[in-house]
């Protein structure tokens, strides 16, 4: 655990505001890509996630989440994947980072834009705990999966990122690493258009 904790994405209002008043975070943040083998393929562990702000809205995403303070990526990576899905990783157990980003998603309360590393974890399939989530994350995650990869190349469900699957491929794909995915503004529950750049 990092000695300077920052407050969590989830810890925030949820109430969601006038598109252009929506204030513009930045952080730096690590996602894990949990991968476990399945009956007959491999499967990737997915927490089903929520906009509080705007009902009915949710999508699948990798676990992770902000780094803190002076946490490395690898730090806040293993952190993240003991508080979300209470699976105790070791930075040894993580390949990469294996790709690169700056995602901007787009809520109805907020933009946060995130300078996001990418991990692979290849794990025993486990029994995901949420004993580690905070009080607004309890509110805003709905569960998690393991989905097989067939089932994410068919799925019309949102999941975050959307090159998922080729995210996994890179586990084979050493030498691509750190693969560089550039900006991603695709990702919103509200368009960021809009919007500008402003602190909270």
């Amino acid at each position: 655990m990092s000695s300077a904790h920052q407050p969590h994405f989830h810890e925030r209002p949820g109430i969601a505001v006038e598109p252009h008043l929506r204030p513009w975070k930045f952080r730096r943040a690590s996602r894990v890509v949990i991968v476990g083998p399945g009956e007959q393929e491999p499967e990737v562990l997915l927490i089903h996630d929520s906009d509080p702000g705007l009902a009915g809205s949710t999508w699948w995403v990798t676990p992770g989440g902000g780094i803190d303070g002076d946490e490395t990526p690898a730090q806040a990576a293993v952190r993240e994947v003991q508080e979300e899905t209470g699976w105790v990783a070791g930075e040894a157990d993580l390949l990469g980072p294996i790709a690169h980003r700056v995602a901007r998603h787009g809520y109805s309360d907020q933009v946060l834009e995130q300078d996001e590393w990418f991990f692979l974890l290849a794990v025993p399939r486990f029994r995901v705990s949420t004993a580690g989530h905070t009080e607004d994350e309890q509110l805003t995650l709905k569960g998690s999966r393991w989905w097989p990869l067939s089932a994410i190349a068919a799925t019309e469900e949102w999941i975050w990122p959307a090159g998922l699957l080729d995210l996994v491929a890179l586990g084979d794909l050493p030498q691509a690493w750190p693969r560089e995915l550039g900006l991603e503004e695709t990702e919103s529950t509200v368009p960021i258009a809009g919007a500008t750049p402003r602190t909270a």
